[in-house]
């Protein structure tokens, strides 16, 4: 037998067996999603966007937030931004709930245009969103968060129990190892060409435990694309510290960020039936 075919035949077993590797392994992924409420968001009956916000400014104790409104009124809800965002990451959302919810967007510190005080946590990010809440008079506001934005949610749910009506944390992770490694491997080599805080706090933290989970009293959604970035474990994991406050959905084929800051009309139906069935 000649080399080169020799070498075709090896080629094709590889990609033979690569293929039969990731077959079974997302047979797997599907049948483990299934455990914790597979579903497919219905976007049936979703009402037309509302194109029309306000911007403004706000001065907190350490920072200026920037922060766009939509929905002239309905029942407060503050969406958050991931990491390495701005308020149009989940511009798509807002304008699809502003149908329902008067929605609040927030800069997060050292993002947008909020001002950069230097040092970024998920604690400091939290106490923003706290006295962002506290300047406006926005009481027992709903919280859904996106990614860095999910892990704010939680932290602001048991640090300040008493703050949030209700929570629904899309895509969060409690401790940086719960990454799928690929995500790990990229974040570090962007850090090597350019070190950035935001990258830097991606790979430390959080260091959510079941201690601090346990905290979180009000009504919690904790949510996942079926292909997300973290283990599926680790979503449960967050989920079960929270037990009895909290429910879980698994967003069949999505991954990190589809079902949220990538259609708006999907966000909306996942946020719309968790708050109404809290009624």
């Amino acid at each position: 037998m000649k080399k080169g075919k020799k070498i075709l035949i090896a080629v094709g077993c590889v990609a033979l067996v690569a293929a039969i590797g990731t077959g079974a392994w997302k047979i797997a992924v599907r049948n483990a999603s299934k455990e914790y409420n597979l579903i497919t968001l219905d976007t049936s009956a979703v009402p037309s966007p509302v194109t029309e916000f306000t911007e403004a400014d706000i001065q907190l104790s350490e920072v200026k937030m920037h922060y766009a409104v939509y929905g002239e009124e309905g029942y407060p809800l503050i969406l958050i931004h991931g990491n390495g965002g701005d308020k149009n990451s989940l511009k798509e959302a807002a304008s699809y709930l502003a149908n329902d919810y008067r929605v609040y967007v927030p800069e997060s510190r050292c993002h947008g245009e909020s001002s950069d005080p230097g040092v970024i946590s998920y604690d400091l990010m939290a106490k923003d969103i706290k006295e962002f809440c506290e300047a406006l008079g926005i009481e027992k506001p709903y919280i859904m968060g996106h990614s860095d934005g999910g892990i704010n949610a939680l932290t602001l749910a048991y640090t300040y129990p008493d703050l949030p009506g209700a929570i629904i944390s899309c895509g969060a992770n409690s401790v940086p190892e719960t990454f799928k490694p690929y995500f790990t491997i990229g974040v570090r080599v962007m850090n090597i060409f350019k070190p950035d805080k935001l990258n830097d706090m991606m790979l430390t933290l959080p260091q959510m435990n079941a201690e601090l989970l346990s905290r979180i009293t009000c009504p919690t959604y904790i949510v996942a694309g079926e292909n997300d970035i973290m283990w599926l474990s680790d979503t449960a994991f967050i989920y079960r510290c929270i037990m009895p406050h909290s429910s879980v959905a698994i967003i069949k084929g999505a991954n990190h960020s589809s079902y949220i800051s990538q259609d708006g009309k999907q966000a909306y139906a996942l946020a719309k039936d968790f708050f109404e069935g809290l009624d």
